[in-house]
């Protein structure tokens, strides 16, 4: 896979099961900070486990650049919080023409309430006709507290 960390000044062959789009064939990844032990790939690859985390706190950004413009029809996230409440915002954009323009999909807040309200998912259904890039910046703590982004999965069909 293909990735490299971009500063905060800038703003997977399919799954038999659902039909997941081959992220890592498809795109190359762009992401403002990652945790070491906790890589973009955790995130995007079916059988990972561990999910994405940022390096630091505050506002992340991960980008998508795809090879070829793809059609998308759902973009299903899994976002998982088990210590810290919190209030999460999230924007999921699309470009079609490689970023020179972008059109919002869904703005979204969830509060995360420990140990009740852990879990976050989203299961966007869109008709995208010729995506080249998906963006999607998470701010962990609406507050400006000291939370940490993470993604615990991200899919595409």
């Amino acid at each position: 896979m293909r990735k490299r960390i971009i500063g905060h000044k800038q703003e997977t062959f399919a799954s038999s099961e659902q039909g997941w789009l081959n992220v890592e064939g498809l795109a190359e990844v762009e992401i403002t900070s990652e945790d070491a032990t906790h890589p973009i790939e955790s995130a995007l690859l079916p059988g990972e486990t561990s999910g994405w985390r940022a390096a630091e706190a505050g506002a992340q950004t991960i980008r998508l650049l795809f090879n070829n413009p793809q059609r998308l029809q759902r973009i299903w996230m899994n976002f998982v919080e088990p210590e810290t409440a919190r209030t999460q915002e999230y924007v999921l954009r699309w470009s079609p023409d490689s970023g020179q323009s972008f059109r919002e999909i869904v703005r979204q807040q969830w509060n995360f309430s420990p140990p009740s309200t852990t879990n976050e998912m989203e299961d966007h259904r869109v008709e995208l006709p010729a995506v080249t890039m998906l963006e999607l910046r998470i701010i962990p703590d609406i507050s400006g507290g000291n939370a940490v982004a993470t993604l615990a999965q991200l899919r595409l069909a």
